[in-house]
């Protein structure tokens, strides 16, 4: 069975390119626009393998959401990446501060971004 990655954020263009490249790799894609919706997804009887949040989200930002996934029993053993184009040092911060398991700057290189996946879910 292919391995799932939700992918969340707001911009069609980043769905586009992640849900390409993901499935490119072999992997099974969902997607969402916020954290709200994509809570379908989180909690469904087949969860993701791999959530990836972007940072900036309409209602509630991705490393809010990452903290909550990484306090709640049925969430804290998937995989999270932040996704942003803000730099290096901050999203470090971020991820420190939220719980994930590391960050994918955009833009990004589709052999790297799936790369970074792999290695998350590993």
């Amino acid at each position: 069975m292919k391995k799932r990655v939700l992918v969340v954020d707001d911009s069609d263009i980043v769905l586009a390119m992640a849900r390409d490249a993901l499935e490119g790799g072999g992997f099974d894609v969902v997607t969402a626009p916020d954290a709200k919706e994509s809570d379908a997804y989180i909690f469904d009887i087949r969860q993701p393998d791999l959530i990836i949040l972007d940072v900036m989200l309409p209602g509630m930002d991705g490393d809010k959401k990452a903290k909550l996934l990484k306090s709640n029993d049925l969430t804290r053993h998937i995989p999270v990446l932040l996704l942003s184009s803000k730099p290096a040092e901050e999203l470090r911060r971020l991820v420190t501060a939220s719980g994930a398991d590391g960050f994918i700057r955009k833009p990004f290189d589709h052999r790297q971004f799936v790369a970074k996946v792999e290695d998350a879910i590993r």
